[in-house]
């Protein structure tokens, strides 16, 4: 099964999308911002998806993160939540997928699960 990394600023958010997952048979890493998702994506090769918030503290936001990943680790397929605001295709990387928040779990693994094929 895939292994998704998760980047999420919000405890309560983290732990319900992994929780889901992991229900769903995923693997699952957690990042708290995107300095700490790049430093998963560099020591663990088997990151599948990336799945992460655009808000977050931190040197980068999740579409910066997200624009590094499609750079460093092409394959990886992403997918991009936010409840503040839906960003223009052109600020998204190349084939990445936006999911608006507040999300049912039912669709969120519906995105992954796509991600996770198309990898």
């Amino acid at each position: 099964m895939a292994k998704v990394l998760v980047v999420e600023d919000e405890p309560l958010i983290i732990i319900w999308v992994e929780d889901a997952l992991l229900d769903a048979g995923y693997e699952v890493a957690t990042a708290c911002d995107a300095d700490a998702a790049i430093k998963v994506l560099e020591t663990d090769s088997s990151i599948n998806v990336l799945f992460t918030d655009i808000d977050m503290p931190g040197s980068m936001d999740g579409l910066r993160l997200a624009a590094a990943v499609r750079d460093r680790w092409p394959p990886v397929p992403i997918i991009i939540a936010s409840g503040k605001h839906r960003p223009a295709v052109s600020e998204m990387p190349e084939h990445a997928v936006f999911l608006a928040k507040p999300y049912l779990s039912i669709d969120m693994l519906g995105a992954v699960d796509r991600a996770a094929r198309a990898h």
